[in-house]
């Protein structure tokens, strides 16, 4: 259905359009009219047309000035001109309207028709395209809040999933590099003013997620997480490192103010903890500030820097070299590490080396830290006596370079003993097999029995050997059966049925198709060749 407003001061000029238009279009269009530039403004703020026809001069206000009136509260009206004048600063004003076209009169039936009909076409576009815009946003309506939800796994997981924190942003165009978390639990309160009940608060939150979800972004600019037991874990993304204090003060009475909202709108308790402003790369801790905060208070709402719940350091004291350091261990790169080790080593040497104990304890924290993430990676057996020359060597080193060279050698050595820890599973896992297949190639092995020998599920196992060998297993078993099998063709003693048979194969016709993709001949060709 197209709307259309015809505007000419000529009855006659209105009744001929109206008649043209309904005997073409039939049902298809509503025609209404006017004759004055007032009557067209006034009638066309009602019926919202979707093609205006108007003529340039008519009583009172002009039909110039009348479509800047209906161009103004109808951007998308397609607008069309007729004049008997056919005068070029009217062309060029109505040009600068927006105006599809420019007809004069007397008008010609298929000047008018085509004319409508190029009009009806752009609409039809319009609508399509406003309607993919529609199906469009509602698909998002469904996927962004699991993408929300994927960020906030990805941050309680950064040490492991960095990257995927950085692409979850990209998607969901957040250009803030900072942000800070709050949680929001949900209750009932007993005698000691804790909150309980986490199961049935949690499937109040779920029931109701959609409708808090909505609430907490009416507050906030904000990465809503799921319902995680009885919280819910919000991100608000911010532009700077640090927030102020009158800031502080207005966020905390804003999320009171939510915390009330909720209450009101759902029943129960609702308390909300709040961590610092962090870094993306450490909104982690944010996250853990947002849970003590709650933790260590009974308020309807807390925040971590109201509680003093961090641990303070000294003014200069270089935390994001220490932070590195153990980044870079836990990653595997040992130079880097070493790097990181010696900067934080030059730091206690040019501020304490009237203190040689307090840098031998530092020393020794950080080594058995860095061991510790070593350990935790696998690949080592913990011995309690692992470490018994430790304090003595230290003890024995009278300078601050014996302390040093000590330090950055046992950094560097957990360094490279994590990255070595995946490549050495791998290459473990891989000869046992192998060691397994060479020794039972005769038999009917399967992939099962190959890594429940090896005790790793099939498809690691699947994945791990071609990774290693470049090869899945059945080739590389098939191709260990082809060598035995070429052994005992050249000793000319067994038929070739009977050589299948011994190297395990069940069916000839397999076996020589299999020889001959490995050696370009037939079991035949290669004991007639010898």
């Amino acid at each position: 259905m197209y709307k259309i407003l015809i505007a000419d001061d000529e009855g006659i000029v209105i009744d001929a359009l109206r008649f043209i238009l309904e005997k073409e279009f039939g049902k298809e269009c509503v025609v209404e009219h006017a004759k004055t530039g007032r009557a067209v403004i006034e009638i066309a703020e009602t019926f919202r047309p979707d093609i205006a026809i108007l003529d340039i001069q008519m009583p009172g206000i002009n039909g110039i000035d009348a479509m800047k009136e209906i161009r103004a509260n109808n951007k998308d009206v397609v607008l069309i001109v007729m004049s008997a004048y056919d005068k070029f600063d009217y062309a060029q004003e109505a040009i600068k309207l927006g105006v599809l076209d420019y007809v004069t009169k007397p008008m010609e039936k298929k000047r008018i028709l085509a004319v409508v009909k190029n009009a009806m076409d752009i609409i039809d576009k319009e609508r399509k395209k406003r309607s993919n815009d529609l199906i469009i946003k509602e698909k998002l309506e469904t996927v962004v809040p699991m993408l929300e939800s994927g960020l906030i796994y990805s941050i309680f997981l950064q040490d492991k999933f960095s990257e995927d924190a950085d692409n979850y942003k990209t998607i969901l165009g957040i250009e803030e590099n900072y942000g800070y978390m709050f949680t929001v639990i949900c209750g009932d309160y007993d005698e000691d003013e804790k909150m309980t009940n986490a199961v049935g608060s949690s499937v109040k939150l779920q029931k109701n997620y959609e409708e808090i979800r909505m609430v907490i972004k009416d507050y906030f600019k904000c990465i809503v997480g799921n319902v995680m037991s009885n919280k819910i874990t919000v991100l608000v993304p911010y532009s700077n490192p640090e927030m102020e204090y009158s800031q502080r003060n207005e966020l905390i009475t804003l999320i009171r103010d939510l915390a009330r909202k909720l209450q009101v709108k759902l029943g129960g308790n609702f308390r909300i903890g709040v961590g610092g402003v962090k870094a993306f790369s450490e909104l982690s801790e944010s996250y853990d500030e947002a849970l003590n905060a709650l933790v260590n208070s009974n308020a309807r709402v807390s925040h971590a820097d109201d509680l003093d719940l961090r641990c303070d350091y000294e003014e200069d004291y270089p935390i994001e070299t220490e932070k590195l350091l153990f980044e870079l261990v836990e990653k595997g790169d040992y130079a880097g590490a070493s790097n990181a080790a010696n900067s934080f080593f030059e730091w206690m040497n040019a501020n304490f080396s009237d203190s040689l104990s307090d840098i031998r304890l530092k020393t020794l924290e950080f080594v058995l830290f860095a061991e510790r993430l070593y350990y935790v990676k696998g690949g080592r057996t913990y011995e309690f006596k692992s470490r018994t020359d430790y304090l003595q060597k230290l003890m024995d080193a009278s300078t601050a370079e014996e302390i040093r060279s000590w330090f950055l050698e046992k950094i560097t050595e957990s360094a490279q003993r994590v990255g070595s820890v995946k490549a050495d599973k791998t290459e473990s896992v891989v000869e046992k097999a192998c060691d397994f297949i060479d020794k039972n190639y005769m038999k009917d092995i399967s992939l099962d029995d190959i890594s429940k020998y090896c005790n790793i599920s099939s498809y690691y196992f699947s994945k791990l050997f071609k990774q290693e060998k470049g090869e899945n297993y059945v080739e590389y078993l098939n191709r260990v059966r082809i060598e035995n099998a070429k052994n005992m063709l050249s000793q000319g003693d067994s038929s070739i049925k009977e050589v299948c048979y011994s190297v395990g194969f069940s069916d000839p016709n397999y076996f020589s198709r299999a020889f001959k993709k490995y050696e370009g001949v037939t079991p035949t060709e290669f004991k007639e060749g010898k």
